[in-house]
């Protein structure tokens, strides 16, 4: 049953999905969406244009209906003059051409902005198999496709049938109406069927959009294998990136090990935390941290911190402050500057009994911290 489960599509695609499928040219198209947008381009230019492209026509037809007598005896005349025809009225009708151009071009971009892929232009050998065309004429698409296309037939036709019923009166009477007063009676009602089929083809474009959003979508679902794959591919195998941090960290232990040589003083515990400092008058404002760790880690930094002569100073507020506060490379807090000032003092006059001899140095006795700084603190506190 779990296996079942994770070959079943009910994951949401990924963004990669997403990216790879519009490399592809999947994306989610509406039909709808471009002819209506088309349509309101058309009848949009033709009402800016309408008055200028019915005086263009007018001036056609009158000059195409005039003949005169050279033209009427000579024949080799009438091709030139269908030609120069011909070309006006092209020159007329070329705004509303390119606005219709424009308009298909740029409808796309309304539902999937710029996209240009030549993979849908290869051939694919599998679009010819008539089995697999069959297949698709009657799937669950298919099937859903002739529904579309039936309601929009019933939704544009009933439109522009409701407009023709109720006007029904006044087209009866425009066979007994003179032409100056059916023709601009035509034309309203031309216009009239014109925006209540804009307005079924808007309730269909209202439907279908976020019907092929989701169609595309659900095409796209992923199962859950694929996302753990996907995942692998991605962000690598989890195994393999366990096994690159452990090694990372196995190499910045090495590299803080390496550190601890060059150490001033490790304060420690004694046996729970080790912290190894380094300070240098010329170009440090302040002790930084060179190794720090805990438990098994802090018992391997006092080892070499003994094998290299590094002094070791029993400090446990201080030790847990410093182990807390603290990271790698970084300076100490300014709030420890005063007891690690002492520390650093003791470290020196251990230097120069070492060099010189004399009287021992003390041990610092009193290494106040600041109680937010250790976290121990509150322990004590509630044991005591």
């Amino acid at each position: 049953m779990a296996e079942d489960s994770d070959l079943e599509k009910t994951e949401q695609p990924s963004q990669r999905r997403l990216e790879q499928a519009r490399e592809e040219g999947q994306v989610a198209r509406s039909r709808e969406l471009s002819t209506f947008a088309v349509l309101m381009a058309g009848g949009s230019g033709l009402w800016l244009m309408g008055s200028n492209l019915a005086g263009h026509m007018l001036k056609l037809l009158h000059d195409g209906l005039t003949l005169n007598a050279d033209v009427a005896f000579q024949s080799e005349l009438l091709l030139p003059r269908l030609y120069d025809l011909s070309l006006e009225t092209l020159i007329a009708f070329l705004p509303l051409l390119l606005l219709l151009l424009a308009t298909a071009a740029l409808s796309p971009l309304l539902l999937n902005g710029w996209l240009f892929s030549m993979k849908p232009l290869q051939p694919n050998l599998g679009r010819l198999n008539p089995i697999s065309g069959i297949a698709r004429m009657f799937s669950s698409h298919g099937l859903i496709e002739l529904g579309k296309a039936i309601g929009k037939a019933l939704v544009v036709g009933g439109a522009g049938a409701w407009v023709i019923w109720h006007n029904r009166d006044g087209i009866m009477q425009l066979l007994g109406q003179p032409v100056n007063v059916a023709v601009p009676y035509l034309g309203g009602l031309m216009w009239s069927c014109f925006f209540a089929i804009m307005g079924g083809m808007l309730l269909i474009v209202a439907i279908d959009v976020p019907f092929q959003l989701w169609e595309h979508t659900k095409k796209l679902k992923m199962t859950k294998e694929e996302v753990r794959q996907e995942a692998k591919e991605t962000e690598g195998d989890p195994q393999v990136k366990g096994r690159i941090r452990s090694m990372q960290r196995e190499m910045a232990r090495r590299r803080m090990m390496s550190e601890i040589p060059t150490a001033d003083v490790v304060v420690t515990n004694p046996t729970h935390y080790s912290v190894a400092l380094r300070y240098s008058e010329t170009g440090m404002r302040a002790p930084i941290v060179v190794a720090k760790g805990s438990h098994l880690l802090a018992a391997r930094i006092r080892e070499i911190a003994i094998e290299n002569h590094v002094p070791i100073l029993e400090a446990p507020p201080l030790a847990r402050a410093l182990h807390k506060h603290t990271d790698l490379g970084q300076m100490i807090p300014e709030a420890l500057y005063t007891v690690v000032a002492e520390v650093m003092a003791y470290v020196y006059q251990l230097r120069r009994y070492q060099k010189a001899g004399g009287a021992y140095p003390q041990l610092p006795q009193e290494l106040p911290v600041p109680p937010e700084l250790d976290p121990g603190a509150n322990v004590e506190v509630s044991e005591e």
